[in-house]
């Protein structure tokens, strides 16, 4: 009974996270499966389909808060979908590791660049009022599934900081985020699934805790001053990033 208890707080805890800052989870449910013992390719399938849970859960929460800009998040995600096929394709044509220790790089610029900057709050901006250049959302959503296929990060750490960097407020952003991730998880889990890589078992045990944890993370969200979420965002994403480029460089990290 323990064991089950644990295995919910900490979907608890990740799905807290995943809503909290738009990143879908998937960045902390590879690492945990992974040390319970999953094999890693079945760790991300199963990852890939725990992701849709927590990212619907995540949006509906913000849906009800009125802070996702549906038609920015089906823009990021048409283009995603394609996008993340391509890069899986092209893990045969280039060194996934360089690249890895590049974007990592890249990403920790990102994050001190959205450290500094200034960020409106959600009663100082109303969604209809966010000014959006739509031309360019599908791009973004492109390459943030290009980088989600080759590299194995989760499409939140891409759609987030081009979000922001449109000019959208950090609360719509991660709230936007989560929902476009519904429709690039669902597409990356019907694909693992059908190479047998998703382990229903441990959906049971871990998807009843991201459900709940994703309604408290878009609670504490809604609470949250902008500037101390683009904040926190921003050391989460440079953690991140340092991460993936301890990875890229052959040292064994979580």
């Amino acid at each position: 009974m323990l064991r089950y208890i644990s295995y919910f707080a900490v979907g608890v805890v990740i799905g807290i996270l995943a809503a909290l800052f738009g990143l879908g989870g998937g960045f902390l449910i590879v690492p945990t499966l992974n040390l319970l013992g999953v094999e890693i390719h079945h760790a991300v399938g199963t990852s890939s389909a725990a992701v849709v849970f927590t990212s619907l859960s995540s949006a509906l929460a913000y849906s009800r808060q009125k802070r996702v800009h549906y038609k920015v998040g089906l823009l990021l995600a048409s283009t995603a979908i394609i996008g993340a096929y391509i890069g899986a394709w092209m893990t045969s044509l280039l060194n996934p590791a360089q690249l890895k220790v590049i974007f990592g790089a890249t990403l920790i610029l990102v994050a001190i660049r959205i450290y500094r900057k200034k960020t409106a709050e959600p009663s100082e901006v109303k969604l209809e009022d966010v000014k959006i250049n739509y031309k360019l959302v599908p791009v973004g959503g492109f390459f943030a599934g290009i980088a989600s296929g080759l590299l194995g990060v989760g499409g939140g750490i891409i759609n987030v900081p081009f979000l922001v960097w449109l000019g959208m407020p950090i609360h719509y952003a991660v709230a936007t985020s989560s929902f476009a991730i519904v429709f690039t998880a669902a597409s990356g889990a019907i694909k693992h699934y059908m190479m047998g890589n998703v382990e229903a078992q441990w959906l049971v045990l871990l998807v009843p805790g991201l459900i709940i944890g994703a309604q408290l993370g878009a609670k504490i969200a809604k609470r949250t001053k902008a500037s101390n979420l683009k904040r926190a965002f921003a050391v989460v994403l440079a953690l991140l990033a340092l991460r993936m480029i301890l990875k890229g460089l052959g040292i064994a990290v979580p």
